[in-house]
């Protein structure tokens, strides 16, 4: 091993460590905040931190899990983490049993090591996961596209080539090359830029694969006269697929689960206030059900805190939210909406498997319909789970027009193709400062 990677290996191994005894730290003091109290509780936490940081040790040179410092975010590298967790908890479970750490009940001791699993597990993932995301490895051609949208421009007239140099110099866009319908124009270069031949949706969707991805395709003011019949809808109504690998999908809904859970108890006394202001204001039902539309088109019921009247949508038609200023909201509810406060009851929608933590805002079937009417590509959303946030709403806020509805629908179009690990994560690390900050969404 260098002497790079050696270093690489001890810091690995200290940030580890480092966040292991956090995890267990905050699960004993969870503990403490939801049960009475403890006698000799200082003596215990001591016990369990130093029984917490030799299990730690122990799981992390029996899987050598710091080793993987180049490879953050492998299945191989989160494997060996888990494996890691699995030992220090059976460890500290023979603690518990020989009871040299000693608590009261034994429900208490077995949501210690829950509540310390589930963390462990979140803390140690997630800084695997989160290092990728920083890392600066690679070159700076490969850099400097990283966040661009990569794109295609109809046609190969002077009006798509002067579109193409506008892209490229925005500063947005990857211009990837030109299309065209035109068999005889396939493979030439114009300007430097490749011309694709593409006749249909099923040339676009194979260009899709073979470049990796194309997230948008430009029109010119003026269409060339090459391009016949092809319409604008013709080009972009091609199959959008999901940019998520099977592995990918197996750690979100794995990490929806857990963190899920411990949201709920950690937001436990948070939701019970909650549900308390909303019951004492009007003495109506604290919850609010209604259907959405999910996963592979089947309905479920969402779930968020009763934010306006019982009779809020006695109307024959859907009614949508209009802002602060909503007649139809409640006081109780108007400081919910405000903090996304009534947002809580969803956790328990990502616990069940209705939804996820990050993925695109479900809607219902009454406004589904409309938004098919104009755009039929929302079909593809159905092969993911809907979010409680979504990296649309980041951009786009609330949508309270059929308009608004529209371009979300090429945000989270966007986000489908591109989703993975990083990107969530970069889309949960944004809602959370958004929320501290109280920016409106």
């Amino acid at each position: 091993m260098s002497a790079e990677k050696y270093h690489d290996s001890r810091r690995v191994l200290l940030q580890d460590s480092i966040l292991s005894v956090l995890a267990s730290l905050l699960a004993v003091l969870l503990m403490r905040w939801l049960t009475s109290a403890v006698p000799g509780f200082i003596s215990i936490v001591l016990r369990w931190l130093g029984c917490a940081l030799v299990a730690s040790l122990i799981g992390f040179f029996a899987t050598k899990c710091y080793r993987y410092v180049r490879r953050y975010a492998t299945i191989r590298s989160l494997g060996h983490v888990v494996l890691a967790v699995v030992v220090k908890e059976a460890l500290l479970a023979v603690v518990l049993l020989v009871r040299l750490v000693p608590f009261s009940s034994a429900m208490m001791a077995l949501s210690l090591l829950l509540a310390d699993l589930l963390l462990t597990s979140t803390f140690l993932l997630y800084i695997r996961v989160s290092a990728r995301l920083f890392s600066t490895e690679g070159d700076d051609e490969v850099n400097a596209v990283v966040g661009k949208k990569n794109v295609m421009v109809a046609g190969t007239g002077e009006a798509s080539l002067a579109l193409a140099e506008e892209a490229d110099a925005g500063g947005i866009y990857n211009v990837l090359g030109l299309l065209t319908q035109d068999p005889s124009m396939a493979g030439r270069v114009i300007h430097d830029r490749l011309v694709y031949y593409c006749e249909n949706s099923h040339d676009i969707d194979a260009l899709q694969w073979r470049l990796g991805g194309i997230d948008a395709i430009l029109f010119p003011n003026e269409r060339d006269d090459e391009e016949g019949t092809t319409s604008e809808s013709s080009l972009n109504d091609h199959p959008q697929h999901d940019g998520m690998s099977l592995a990918g999908r197996l750690v979100k809904r794995s990490f929806d689960a857990r963190a899920s859970a411990l949201l709920l108890i950690i937001f436990s006394p948070l939701i019970g206030i909650c549900a308390a202001a909303v019951k004492l204001e009007d003495k109506g039902p604290v919850l609010y059900a209604q259907e959405r539309i999910g996963l592979h088109g089947r309905p479920f019921n969402i779930y968020k805190f009763r934010s306006m009247r019982t009779d809020a949508e006695a109307v024959d038609s859907p009614q949508l939210y209009s802002g602060e200023e909503d007649p139809r909201l409640t006081r109780v509810g108007r400081f919910l909406r405000a903090h996304h406060l009534d947002e809580l009851p969803q956790l328990w929608n990502v616990l069940r498997g209705d939804m996820s933590l990050i993925g695109y805002r479900p809607e219902r079937a009454f406004y589904i319909g409309k938004i098919m009417a104009r755009n039929p590509r929302y079909r593809y959303l159905y092969q993911i789970r809907p979010g409680v946030t979504s990296y649309a709403t980041l951009y786009n806020g609330y949508t309270d027009t059929l308009e608004k509805m529209l371009t979300r629908l090429d945000l989270d179009l966007y986000y489908l193709r591109n989703r993975s690990i990083w990107f969530d994560m970069k889309v949960l690390g944004l809602t959370f400062l958004s929320i501290i900050i109280g920016r409106k969404f």
